[in-house]
């Protein structure tokens, strides 16, 4: 008899989602978590935090541009990041609440903390004490990935980790990664009165983007001040003691260098997998994480990984749908697999990306020359309105016009792409989009005119006028721009 039903390895996004629903499922459950507290990256170093600091850089952003909005102008003091990091401490401090230790055990669920190990299929050692369970939810996260840059090992560097507890705000900063994380702290930081450049080896920023879509991003960080250095590679970092100095290679070979503050490592995650002795198990892991089937289930049927540490995609939300795929199989025992077709993601500068399914690039790499249809924010009433009016809608359609995805750059793109969730998990008509009544004057009305001009041209063809014409004797136009001149 083991002493648990499930075990979960790691109280982040995944890890909560299995644990609270195994115990109100009635599972006798256990959950580890290494760190003081629950929550996992997300809450401590990585979503809210970042988050919190961009509406805190947003704000006094828009406070220094007052004048676009018609109010006077603000002369405003130099930023103390120290009250912004007591912010960020506080809103982690009041949702910590909700992933409470004594939340947990409310529902039924035993946390302890340590750092486990598995000692056989079922075992774990904690602190030396052997722990069994029926089945194991390995839910572990990831964390920074350090490349091996010359000289970065002997040099003081930030990670997620520390960057939004610093107390005072760095005056220069290189960012070593044009990736989501990347781009949302160069802008939080460029906004709060730092100076950035970002170094990217490709040559464009949010590489798995649409090149346009990215394009408007970079332009509007480039008039905030950011600077970009792309299709460079790093090739040595010195510590200077009262800043840091990075020797870049450019795409042309030249060696050039560039001298900061502080260096922003943000070039991806690797995947926590040490220190659980998974060779014990024969479990394949790497630095990407260990392989998992369509049912989130390792080598052995009844342990599963979930979340970062999979190798999957790295986001809060499918590492919680993930948790309950596992939850599914290993307590409903429901033959459950997890389908990532329509699976949102947002970065979360000024304006927002937003994308769910597939964009040009991914319909392309899929053998699909897609049909697309752009709707621009200058030509919504709310986006002008707000001032807000940079970026586009983009729905894209395969050859028999089905939409295969959707990209949004600009304002609340985020939230405009949770209406494309429901339609596209729902299958929702686009005829029935277009036809639908959408509030006014509100920016989701971008996606009931690009799904109207996806039948517009048909609509509205020669064809129809004379059909029109010939049953109804239509007597066609009123008017045209010759007869004004007139």
């Amino acid at each position: 008899m083991a002493d648990y039903d499930i075990g979960i390895i790691g109280g982040g996004a995944g890890g909560l989602t299995a644990a609270s629903g195994a115990a109100q499922l009635g599972a006798k459950t256990l959950l580890v978590e290494k760190e003081p507290l629950l929550g996992g990256d997300c809450l401590h170093f990585g979503c809210v935090p970042s988050k919190t600091l961009i509406k805190s850089a947003k704000v006094y952003h828009y406070m220094k541009i007052a004048q676009d909005f018609g109010l006077p102008a603000v002369d405003l003091p130099p930023v103390d990041f120290s009250q912004i990091a007591a912010r960020i401490a506080g809103v982690i401090q009041t949702i910590q609440r909700h992933d409470s230790e004594e939340r947990f055990c409310s529902l039924g669920a035993k946390v302890l903390f340590g750092e486990p190990f598995f000692s056989d299929e079922h075992t774990i050692d904690l602190d030396g004490k052997k722990i069994t369970a029926d089945h194991w939810v390995i839910a572990t996260g990831s964390s920074a990935m350090i490349p091996p840059i010359p000289g970065l090992d002997q040099c003081p560097h930030l990670t997620n980790r520390d960057i939004f507890f610093l107390q005072e705000l760095p005056e220069s900063m290189i960012v070593l990664g044009g990736g989501p994380i990347g781009i949302e702290m160069s802008q939080a930081f460029a906004r709060l009165g730092c100076q950035v450049t970002v170094v990217e080896r490709n040559t464009q920023i949010l590489g798995p983007e649409d090149a346009d879509m990215a394009a408007i991003v970079q332009e509007v960080l480039e008039k905030e001040g950011v600077a970009f250095r792309l299709g460079c590679t790093a090739q040595e970092v010195k510590d200077l003691g009262s800043g840091r100095q990075l020797v870049i290679q450019t795409e042309d070979g030249r060696s050039e260098t560039i001298e900061a503050k502080d260096i922003l490592v943000a070039l991806g995650r690797k995947a926590n997998v040490e220190g659980l002795n998974l060779d014990a198990l024969a479990i394949k892991h790497s630095p990407r994480g260990m392989p998992v089937d369509k049912r989130c289930r390792t080598k052995h049927k009844h342990i599963y990984a979930v979340g970062d540490c999979n190798g999957g995609l790295q986001f809060t939300h499918v590492a919680g749908y993930e948790g309950g795929i596992a939850l599914s199989n290993a307590i409903l025992h429901l033959p459950r697999k997890a389908d990532y077709t329509w699976v949102p993601w947002c970065t979360y500068t000024d304006p927002e990306i937003g994308s769910i399914g597939m964009n040009e690039k991914r319909a392309r790499a899929a053998g699909i020359e897609p049909k697309v249809i752009i709707e621009e924010f200058s030509g919504n009433d709310r986006a002008l309105a707000e001032g807000q009016s940079k970026g586009c809608f983009k729905l894209v359609l395969d050859e028999k016009e089905k939409p295969i995805g959707v990209q949004v750059v600009g304002p609340e793109a985020g939230n405009i792409i949770n209406q494309w969730v429901g339609i596209m998990n729902g299958k929702v008509k686009l005829s029935t989009v277009a036809g639908a009544i959408h509030p006014y004057p509100t920016l989701a009305e971008i996606s009931k005119r690009a799904a109207g001009n996806v039948f517009a041209p048909k609509l509205y063809s020669e064809k129809v006028k004379k059909t029109l014409k010939f049953f109804f004797n239509l007597k066609g136009r009123a008017c045209s721009l010759d007869s004004l001149d007139e």
